[in-house]
């Protein structure tokens, strides 16, 4: 027996695992950066990307890591903001022209100042601090490091040292950064209480936060810049805008730009990125919540049919750029928020983003039916999303199923009941049938 799919399937010719299409065709020459990618953490989607796989020194980027392993040792209830460290002397490993705390051997600081150096200040010391207080010592913490990037899917990522300084074997990507900061900002989105802050002071030494886009734009609340010579201007940018959607009151994206030549360049091409990516996507309700996806068929079970529902709405990211052109950032008009666009006419025009948009999607089960016993958690069907015949999204149903195996009585009564079920529709069968044939 076949299940019952609920959503129409479509284009199931297609294979599952082409890569997804990312959402916007940016020239890569107009950014002036040598790796980025813009991230919807809420659907996973990236929307446009260059050299985002590409292993580069992530500099203070690195930070990220730190933090969020921090905040999830206090969520753990292994570490507390208010818990007071005494410095060691591990934090004379960092050197004179290092950013830092300045923190002396003997000194007591609380995990949360720690934490406010961490981000705002970028300090080294407060890096090796915490890395010691969690993991025992820095080497322990590293392997941790890479152990969470590991878990992440951070295939592009190995970490060497907690702070972020250029040694041959310390290298992320553009891709990784933005996976880490996703991390971040849906599992310990504690770490943004610290990255909004545009300033903090410590044993009155006073630090303006790096992030020059905090001042600018009030949406902007994160995550982190670095700089070495080695790695160039990077940024690890998010913001949260109010939209006009019922269904998603709320958007944040994430952007991250590696290898700018200045701090202003990189917030500049940061900022455009993401305002060029608010205006041109937009989330839709691919599947809401509770949806009913299939019936499988149960066999061993008093349960004959197991509902295949959604336990949450699943958002995807389309499209609202139509144009056949490829999008020149710099065409991208930061008051007006649109791109101008010579359409051939000799006249600039404003391209305006889509209202309607043509999606479809194609569901495919991948169980045709259950057996029990069974208890754990099985993905019961892949669903592909396209956009004008284009794969821009593939996410898994997942459910914990719990069914049991029906006993020796269950089961008898069971067949019982088949064998009247049979009859019936013999008799049934008889009464209907056409006298005289």
């Amino acid at each position: 027996m076949k299940p019952v799919i609920y959503l129409i399937a479509l284009l199931s010719f297609l294979c599952s695992t082409i890569a997804n299409a990312t959402l916007l065709n940016v020239m890569p020459e107009t950014v002036e950066a040598e790796a980025w990618t813009i991230l919807d953490p809420q659907s996973g989607q990236v929307i446009a990307e260059h050299n985002s796989h590409v292993q580069r020194a992530p500099a203070s980027l690195t930070k990220m890591m730190v933090g969020y392993i921090a905040l999830k040792e206090i969520q753990a209830g292994h570490l507390r903001k208010d818990e007071i460290l005494t410095a060691t002397p591990v934090v004379q490993i960092v050197q004179w022209d290092e950013s830092q705390m300045y923190l002396k051997q003997g000194e007591q600081i609380s995990v949360d100042q720690l934490l406010a150096g961490l981000v705002v200040m970028s300090a080294n010391d407060a890096a090796v601090t915490l890395a010691e207080r969690i993991s025992g010592d820095v080497p322990r913490f590293i392997d941790r490091m890479n152990k969470e990037a590991k878990a992440l899917g951070m295939k592009d990522t190995h970490f060497q040292n907690p702070a972020g300084i250029t040694m041959p074997d310390h290298y992320s990507s553009a891709a990784d950064l933005a996976r880490l900061a996703q991390a971040l900002v849906t599992e310990t989105p504690d770490y943004l209480y610290y990255s909004k802050q545009q300033s903090f002071s410590y044993n009155q030494r006073f630090h303006r936060a790096t992030n020059i886009l905090l001042k600018q734009d009030p949406s902007v609340d994160g995550l982190k810049t670095g700089f070495t010579k080695a790695a160039g201007y990077n940024l690890a940018l998010t913001a949260n805008r109010p939209m006009a959607n019922i269904e998603a009151p709320e958007r944040r994206l994430i952007v991250v730009v590696m290898g700018a030549k200045s701090g202003i360049k990189r917030a500049e091409v940061a900022h455009r990125l993401m305002n060029l990516a608010y205006t041109y996507t937009r989330n839709e309700v691919a599947i809401k919540d509770k949806q009913l996806i299939a019936e499988l068929p149960v066999v061993k079970s008093t349960l004959k049919m197991f509902k295949v529902e959604t336990k949450k709405p699943k958002l995807i990211t389309t499209s609202l750029y139509d144009q056949a052109y490829a999008i020149d950032l710099q065409a991208f008009d930061q008051l007006q928020q649109r791109i101008m666009l010579n359409t051939g006419n000799g006249q600039i025009q404003a391209i305006e983003p889509l209202h309607e948009t043509q999606t479809k999607m194609n569901v495919e089960m991948n169980k045709q039916e259950l057996t029990a016993p069974l208890a754990e958690v099985m993905k019961l069907a892949t669903v592909s999303v396209y956009q004008n015949n284009k794969l821009i999204n593939t996410f898994d149903i997942e459910d914990n199923v719990q069914i049991e195996e029906a006993n020796i009585f269950e089961r008898f009564f069971m067949w019982i009941k088949s064998l009247f079920s049979i009859f019936s529709n013999e008799t049934t069968e008889l009464k209907t049938y056409p006298i005289g044939q």
